[in-house]
């Protein structure tokens, strides 16, 4: 081999690797923005398309003596006497109908929207009355009405219980909630939910959070993809879209919308607080500022220590419990602890566990940091 093709050779190979690296830094740079970028229908929604809430009562019969004591829950024997006088069946007044398996129950669903006549749905079916068990019955024909009292729905089916429990010699064992179920496809849409769409040519977008900086990244993405300034943002949630009428070139329109991909930016600085459970959520864009803590627990020990007063013999008296308490009070110290400036989730976190402090403490030690201007975050407790 000569030294041109030797020469060759080697640039056949530096262009082969150069062609190699700029592909793999184009395919990190894709992934980081794949990674970055989300679809816009997982942030927002078409304004009217909803579910729709229904809610109905019925009866579950064919249960194995776990169903409603009468005595207790009467509206069981009302509902049952109304339900057979409507089937040409008359019970005769003062009739004591001890039913053990039957149940009285409400009856929710969900319907979906553009749902049609025929079109078949879930329910979920709760006892009202003491049933404890509404394993193996089955749901009478119910109606499932909505908010404006009308009925979309009927509802019938054997109940699926995940529940299980037994019970013999007075002691008894139980497995999940038996006094619920569910149905698939339990229930029959009747009715069908009146919705129209870009009537007037217009469609609003709306914003699953309330965000001014993703509201205007929408309006951007949304007009880069169609080339047209079809968006404009009504407020930090609602956007208002130019839509086609043609109801086939509508739906193209919306798949088109929902399919623009959004880079999002940094979030709120928020801390969420559950009071009740004492859990802790911080953003990743909470900050702070350096500041000095100290925090102290205050613990107060109550022991109880009764003691036996026995009286002399032959006193006639009487053997009494005389109760006698201990009471400390401790208080553990608390000294300063420097908190540095944190601009990093990291940081921050870190600089919270150095204190040592249970999740309780933290609620408090958290507000008197924003209260004293050195937490920069929005703070919230649910």
């Amino acid at each position: 081999m000569n030294h041109r093709s030797m020469k060759m050779s080697h640039r056949q190979r530096y262009r082969a690797l150069l062609v190699r690296s700029m592909f793999t830094l184009f395919l990190a740079l894709f992934v980081v923005q794949s990674a970055q970028a989300e679809r816009l229908r997982d942030l927002a929604s078409f304004v009217g398309v909803r579910d729709n809430a229904l809610v109905g009562y019925g009866l579950v019969v064919g249960l194995d003596g776990t169903g409603d004591q009468t005595t207790q829950a009467p509206f069981t024997t009302q509902s049952l006497t109304n339900m057979l006088s409507q089937l040409g069946i008359t019970v005769p007044p003062g009739t004591n109908m001890q039913l053990k398996n039957v149940a009285a129950v409400m009856i929710t669903a969900e319907l979906p929207p553009f749902s049609r006549q025929g079109q078949r749905i879930d329910v979920v079916v709760s006892s009202v009355g003491n049933a404890r068990s509404l394993r193996g019955g089955t749901l009478l024909m119910s109606p499932l009405k909505g908010a404006d009292g009308r009925t979309y729905a009927m509802a019938q089916g054997n109940v699926l219980v995940g529940g299980v429990g037994a019970e013999a010699g007075g002691s008894s064992v139980q497995i999940n909630q038996q006094a619920g179920g569910r149905i698939t496809n339990g229930a029959t849409v009747e009715a069908e939910v009146p919705l129209v769409l870009g009537a007037d040519g217009t469609l609003d977008l709306q914003l699953d959070t309330f965000d001014f900086d993703t509201a205007q990244r929408a309006v951007t993405a949304i007009n880069n993809e169609f080339g047209a300034p079809v968006a404009s943002a009504l407020d930090g949630r609602v956007i208002r879209l130019n839509a086609p009428i043609d109801r086939n070139d509508q739906v193209r329109f919306m798949a088109r919308v929902q399919n623009v991909d959004l880079t999002l930016g940094e979030g709120p600085a928020r801390v969420i607080i559950n009071s009740r459970t004492g859990s802790v959520v911080l953003t990743s864009a909470v900050t702070l500022n350096r500041a000095a803590v100290a925090h102290g627990n205050l613990s107060i020990t109550i022991d109880s220590n009764p003691q036996v007063s026995q009286p002399n013999p032959f006193s006639q008296g009487e053997t009494v419990v005389v109760p006698n308490a201990d009471i400390s009070v401790a208080q553990e110290g608390g000294a300063l602890q420097m908190m540095e400036t944190s601009a990093d989730l990291a940081e921050v976190v870190n600089a919270l566990n150095a204190l040592g402090a249970t999740p309780q403490d933290l609620m408090s030690i958290l507000q008197a940091l924003q209260a004293a201007g050195s937490l920069r975050a929005e703070l919230e407790i649910i």
